[in-house]
């Protein structure tokens, strides 16, 4: 099928050798899923609903600490706004060069396009951060009204911390933090505290239709986050599936395959 096509149906895709090109399969999540966020939730939600509707709304970068649900908030707004227009097109950094090229696949399209930039961070030196400065603030060539940004990173000022910690006054990382100074909405994604994070677990298993006592629950918990684990919904979730995966495998007779002295270490 043509992009035209595909654009009724799929709702994102890559941009590649000038080309966009579908991703099947989206991982869609549930606004209901996430805890302790309902703050960037809701102005999240009401940016998005802003662009949909064709009035003003910003680019937004999405910054914090690792596994607190960045990501997954931009894909719940892709799941709940598909029905009215909304669709994701994944960018990478060293794509930044080529948006000149992509806006003009996108204009005069009669859908609305988040532009999505996961895990977003530049050290100090490199150029394509300028290029999405100028792209974010409007050069020559404007920007596409169906078209709006949004970026996820690790590091509130986009930039690694020995960077900012060895050159803060040099003038270049001062025009990188004017980068982030042009994202009219910045949203903070902070590490959970541990009764935050065991009450995701403890939705998260619910989800899953699990039942344990809560202080087993909790207990079991701990111990993962003691085994590498950090207070962070990407944790909560990857404990929950872990448990679930043991207690789905407890329905299959695979003795034959591990040694007892294995099944229950």
């Amino acid at each position: 099928m043509s992009f035209k096509e595909d654009l009724k149906e799929v709702a994102a895709f890559r941009f590649k050798d000038e080309k966009l090109t579908p991703i099947h399969n989206v991982g869609f999540s549930d606004l209901d899923n996430f805890l302790g966020v309902d703050e960037q939730i809701g102005i999240l939600l009401k940016n998005t609903i802003k662009f949909v509707k064709n009035l003003p709304a910003s680019d937004v970068l999405l910054w914090g600490e690792r596994g607190t649900g960045k990501s997954s908030l931009v894909k719940a707004m892709l799941g709940k706004f598909f029905p009215e227009g909304l669709r994701i097109i994944q960018i990478y950094k060293s794509q930044i060069n080529d948006l000149s090229h992509l806006y003009g696949l996108l204009r005069g399209e009669d859908y609305h396009f988040i532009l999505f930039f996961d895990d977003l961070s530049f050290s100090i030196g490199e150029e394509s951060w300028m290029v999405l400065k100028a792209l974010l603030d409007g050069d020559i060539e404007e920007r596409p009204s169906n078209i709006l940004i949004y970026a996820t990173s690790n590091r509130r000022h986009l930039a690694k911390e020995e960077d900012v910690n060895e050159r803060f006054a040099n003038d270049a990382y001062r025009e990188m933090i004017s980068l982030v100074e042009r994202f009219g909405i910045r949203l903070a994604f902070l590490s959970f505290s541990k009764e935050q994070y065991l009450n995701i677990v403890k939705n998260y298993a619910k989800l899953r239709g699990l039942q344990f006592e809560e202080d087993t629950l909790n207990k079991s918990a701990m111990e993962w986050v003691q085994r590498g684990g950090s207070f962070t919904g990407r944790s909560a979730f990857q404990f929950i599936e872990y448990l679930y995966g043991e207690e789905m495998l407890k329905e299959f007779d695979f003795k034959y395959i591990i040694k007892d002295k294995y099944i229950n270490s």
